[in-house]
């Protein structure tokens, strides 16, 4: 016999004998497509003879554990004593109708459907184990359910099955994955993966599931780039619609999540291998496993994603059991058979197909090519285990419950029926779904089996990385947990140290529509775009953004100011126009040097005292004035320093009355010129104004006003002291506040309405024939007064803080030097440097040459 002659015949079914029979479907392969037509088809007889055209070898690791179970069970004398537990496993696949095919040879005990007739030798039939998949479950339950048989699955959780209205005899062995959209959203958020693509089964189940991990991501701030709905209805052959590869490639989401019907899933498992896409990263769910093809070359989309698997403990002895299992303990399995024939290249001595090659002593499942991994127990291995125990534990109670009803003839052949139907009601009637919705153990690897909702309340996820090796092992890796006992009690735990990445990454990936916005910056939504895309935007002048990706800026506390950076707040340091400081230096010494320059001006009015140059336009006049720009030169002082609440107080009213005495000082000198004048003419009045002093009464009548006006000031709203934190970006300035800006405006707008008609008043009597007549110089001395001031009040407005203290000391000094170097500096001209003019000599040589 050749090496492929070797059993390539199929039987529908591998048998053991028991007094109890549980039936398993496990998909051990795919029929080629024709076969799968003509066992339906009404024009030619059915044929029995299967035709290969894909084997599930890995998936071989269910019946394994399926036969571990039953053999340890009928080894223990605690649990089924006296019975033995036999089972008859089929081939199954969700694939239309070639499904029912196997579920009605098991029903019906035959090699050809015979609705109606059972054909069963051996013993009763309990339970059957199957439902890989949603669709499959579904598909044997409509049949299952008229004669009430329970069947136990074993693949993912659907909220669908656990409907018992619907679905009464049917009991997933998986917990709820209802915390796997939290675990997937945690293990993004650590990696801080905000830009993802999802592929879901388009069915309700991927439809909820799209719901609810949108509607969660969202809420985390991640984002969906596309998402792709794996087609689950169409012919398991038809032609795949592949066109979603091309999007993968060119996205800019290096992450995607897979979650979906196995079906769907396969669509993407061959899709990933015929158009290879490196540099991203898969994060799927322990499904994974019951369709992941079996090649092996190493290169594969998938290597360095992750799976999230229910966390299980290990079973005792399984692993063991599966390494030393061999064909030749279980002749009648003709699918083992074949796994070692194809994969060893070998026989078990006294096989006939010995010839072919003798396997060595120690040959074992251990050396199976490294892409068919049989001794790494998958999730729904660890099921098929727990189901089994399941139905052997319900039996068991009801045998027990059978002994305490003392019927022991009964006990020893038991009447196994899933519900109590019984027209003769003294006859005790086993029941086996009430109790299989109760049973509760705990099995031997310490984890507890059962039904109850409580079981879906915590959730623990291992948290495993796709390794690829030469020559096609693929390998699990545990890189961390996930646990869950309320949406908001959970917990990540990864080691970063030991992640294998996808081909590309040399460190963590990133996945996200935009970089980050660092410190200093804040994000900025794109109008019609996910909110993970943004453009980042610096942060205003006064704000700061400590933080990546921060929402808003956070304004700076008025005592601090940002860093160049806007990334974090400063202390503002104290500040004011001090006289250690280069600009308030300046202006002491120019207030000092212009004091000490009016006291010797002073002093020399005094000493020259009875010259005629000052005598003319009154003597006393020009000493208040010299007095009073003296105190105008001083008053300055007081702008400058560590403002105080006195300070304040005086630096305003000070200010305004010392300048009211020196422009009606001006004044009062300019009507003396106007009515020495006019006196000349004899008869008039105006002599008897000139002798009688009057235009000495103009400075204590002006004052007095200005002394009102600052009274009334100080009255309503005085000057106090004010932090201004907002003129110097990092100084916080201790500045006198001028309380009422309107009384401060009437002080300043009646010096301006003095100084003005001062103005008006020189410069009509500028031209009036006298020697000493000085009507021009208080002209221009006004002149440059009046524009000190115009220039003042824009410059004072557009500066803040210090500056603006420094251009209101400023503009006193300028002013009062105005007045100071205007009027008074001609006459000490004549007076020091050309006395013969300050003489009666030279006035009357000076009068006749002018032909007076």
């Amino acid at each position: 016999m050749t090496y492929s002659q070797c059993h390539h015949y199929l039987k529908p079914s591998i048998n053991q004998d028991g007094d109890l029979i549980l039936g398993g479907f496990f998909p051990l392969y795919y029929p080629e497509p024709e076969t799968e037509k003509l066992q339906m088809s009404f024009i030619y007889p059915p044929k029995h003879r299967t035709v290969v055209s894909w084997w599930l070898w890995k998936n071989y690791q269910y019946v394994l554990a399926f036969r571990f179970a039953i053999q340890e069970i009928n080894k223990n004398p605690q649990l089924l004593p006296n019975l033995t537990l036999g089972f008859k496993f089929y081939n199954a696949f969700a694939s239309e109708q070639y499904t029912l095919l196997s579920i009605v040879y098991w029903l019906f005990g035959a090699t050809i459907a015979l609705p109606n007739y059972t054909c069963h030798t051996q013993g009763r039939h309990v339970a059957i184990i199957a439902g890989t998949t949603s669709a499959l479950s579904v598909e044997f339950g409509t049949l299952l359910e008229l004669y009430k048989t329970p069947q136990l699955t074993y693949g993912p959780f659907d909220p669908m099955l656990n409907d018992k209205d619907q679905f009464p005899s049917l009991y997933q062995m998986a917990s709820s994955d209802s915390s796997l959209g939290h675990g997937m959203i945690s293990l993004l958020l650590h990696f801080g993966w905000t830009w993802v693509a999802l592929f879901v089964s388009d069915d309700m189940k991927g439809e909820q599931f799209l719901q609810y991990f949108e509607a969660a991501m969202l809420k985390k701030g991640i984002c969906v780039a596309f998402t792709v709905k794996l087609p689950v209805t169409k012919k398991l052959y038809a032609d795949s619609d592949l066109t979603f590869m091309s999007s993968i490639r060119v996205s800019s989401a290096n992450v995607h999540i897979l979650y979906g019907d196995v079906r769907g899933l396969i669509s993407v498992d061959i899709s990933v291998q015929s158009y290879l896409t490196m540099g991203k990263v898969w994060i799927m769910t322990s499904k994974w496993d019951l369709v992941i093809s079996e090649t092996n070359h190493m290169l594969h989309s998938l290597h360095g994603g992750f799976s999230f698997s229910p966390h299980k403990e290990e079973i005792p002895g399984l692993k063991l059991f599966v390494k030393m299992a061999k064909p030749s303990h279980y002749p009648e399995d003709f699918y083992f058979s074949k796994l070692w024939l194809f994969h060893l290249a070998c026989s078990l001595e006294g096989s006939f197909c010995g010839h072919i090659g003798t396997c060595s002593p120690n040959t074992s499942l251990e050396f199976l090519p490294g892409h068919i991994d049989l001794l790494t127990i998958s999730d729904s291995s660890y099921l098929v285990y727990n189901a089994v125990y399941t139905v052997a534990h319900v039996l068991h109670k009801m045998i027990l419950e059978k002994v305490e009803m003392r019927s022991l003839a009964e006990a020893s052949q038991p009447k196994i029926l899933p519900w109590q139907v019984s027209l003769f009601p003294l006859i005790p009637v086993l029941q086996l779904h009430p109790i299989l919705r109760k049973i509760q153990f705990t099995n031997r690897a310490g984890d507890d089996v059962s039904f109850h909702e409580t079981r879906h309340h915590v959730v623990h996820y291992d948290i495993q990385n796709i390794v690829n090796f030469p020559a096609g092992f693929r390998l699990l890796v545990k890189i961390g947990e996930f646990s869950s006992k309320s949406p908001h009690d959970q917990d990540l735990l990864i080691n970063e140290d030991i992640i294998e990445w996808p081909v590309g990454f040399k460190k963590t990936p990133q996945s996200v529509c935009s970089q980050s916005c660092g410190p200093g910056f804040r994000k900025m939504s794109q109008e019609g775009r996910p909110v993970c895309c943004y453009t980042c935007v610096f942060c205003p002048e006064r704000d700061v953004s400590n933080q990546t990706d921060a929402e808003q800026c956070i304004q700076c506390a008025e005592h601090e100011y940002p860093n160049m950076e806007r990334s974090h707040c400063l202390p503002k340091m104290m500040t004011f126009l001090a006289f250690e400081d280069a600009l308030g230096m300046a202006l002491v010494c120019m207030a000092l040097c212009f004091s000490v320059t009016t006291a010797a001006v002073l002093g020399v009015f005094v000493k020259h005292r009875d010259t005629p140059i000052v005598k003319a336009n009154n003597r006393s006049l020009s000493y208040i004035l010299l007095i009073a720009l003296l105190l105008c030169f001083l008053c300055s002082l007081l702008f400058i320093g560590r403002p105080n609440t006195a300070t304040c107080l005086l630096r305003q009213i000070t200010f305004g009355l010392v300048f009211t005495v020196a422009i009606s000082a001006v004044l009062a000198k300019t009507i003396t010129v106007i009515l020495a004048f006019k006196v000349m003419k004899p008869g008039r009045t105006m002599r008897r104004l000139l002798v009688s002093g009057a235009s000495n009464f103009i400075i204590p009548i002006c004052s007095l006003i200005q002394l009102a006006l600052c009274g009334i000031w100080l009255g309503i709203s005085p000057p106090f002291i004010e932090l201004d934190a907002y003129a110097e970006p990092d100084h916080i300035i201790l500045v006198c506040n001028k309380g009422s800006v309107t009384a401060f405006y009437c002080v300043l707008g009646y010096l301006g309405s003095l100084a003005l008609a001062s103005f008006t008043v020189a410069f009509l009597a500028r031209n009036l024939p006298d020697t000493f007549n000085e009507a021009k110089f208080l002209t221009f001395s006004m002149l440059v007064f009046c524009s000190v001031w115009v220039t003042f009040l824009p410059v004072y407005h557009s500066t803040k803080g210090k500056v603006m203290v420094a251009v209101e000391v400023f503009s006193i000094l300028a002013s009062s030097a105005g007045l100071l170097g205007c009027i008074f500096a001609p006459k000490c001209y004549i007076i020091l440097i050309r006395p013969e003019k300050n003489s009666l000599k030279g006035l009357k040589k000076r009068a006749s040459s002018k032909g007076f």
